[in-house]
């Protein structure tokens, strides 16, 4: 199993002999205005892709775990076949075929899917806690099972009841978590920081870790630097992969 971060939560996934793109959120640094009111006040995202569209390799399918725009934006939307599988939450299904996409596959909660040579099985999360979380709405996270390896993607979600289920359900050899403890000026974080990735290292001790979603929209304010310290300190540096752009994960 291979795992390349290309910026933010965008992903290539080897495993099982196929190649999986997830989260495409291509357009050009400084396409979206800055979340009001977080420091830096820089335009998103805040960094260029580490390649050019035209040299991303065959993908046979792709997973958006939710539809933010720094998940899934238009420019993913013009660049992908409209005949690619495309396997989403179903609140998210129309929105997809209104764009063209012809072979959509919506998953409901807890339900899965054969693709390919995969079983894939969407899972729960809360993108916040309280208020915010609500209001942030549904997200989703996908469990790619082969006939040697599993792979939880958490995607955009704080630690809760949802994501210790799902790594005691599949007992996953790793885990993409979606870190940066991202925010807005009320409300607490709505994506993973380093308490909420403890909580992951302790419920799942053999699980390895690859983080993503940071250092690249202007509200996530934890840096890999940070977070490659406190996972030192913790004594669970070799558990954890933080990955530069465009750099591969062989787990």
């Amino acid at each position: 199993m291979k795992i390349q971060l290309i910026r933010h939560a965008t992903l290539l996934i080897e495993i099982g002999g196929r190649r999986l793109l997830i989260d495409p959120m291509f357009s050009p640094k400084g396409s979206f205005d800055p979340t009001p009111s977080m420091l830096p006040q820089l335009r998103n995202p805040t960094v260029d892709l580490p390649m050019t569209l035209e040299q991303l390799p065959p993908i046979d399918a792709v997973i958006v775990t939710h539809r933010h725009p720094d998940h899934f934006d238009q420019a993913a939307a013009e660049w992908l076949p409209k005949d690619i599988t495309l396997l989403c939450q179903s609140e998210d299904a129309d929105a997809f075929r209104k764009e063209g996409f012809a072979a959509v596959m919506p998953l409901e909660l807890q339900s899965a899917a054969a693709l390919l040579d995969l079983r894939i099985t969407r899972t729960g999360g809360r993108h916040g806690r309280g208020a915010i979380g609500q209001k942030m709405g549904t997200v989703s996270g996908f469990v790619l099972e082969s006939q040697q390896e599993t792979l939880y993607i958490a995607g955009d979600t704080v630690w809760c009841e949802e994501v210790g289920a799902a790594l005691d359900a599949f007992r996953p050899n790793a885990a993409v978590l979606f870190a940066g403890e991202a925010r807005f000026p009320a409300g607490g974080p709505i994506t993973m920081g380093i308490n909420d990735m403890m909580a992951v290292l302790e419920r799942a001790p053999e699980t390895k870790v690859v983080v993503a979603h940071l250092e690249a929209w202007n509200h996530c304010g934890l840096t890999r630097a940070a977070l490659r310290e406190d996972m030192r300190i913790e004594g669970m540096a070799d558990r954890v992969a933080v990955p530069e752009d465009g750099e591969w994960v062989a787990l």
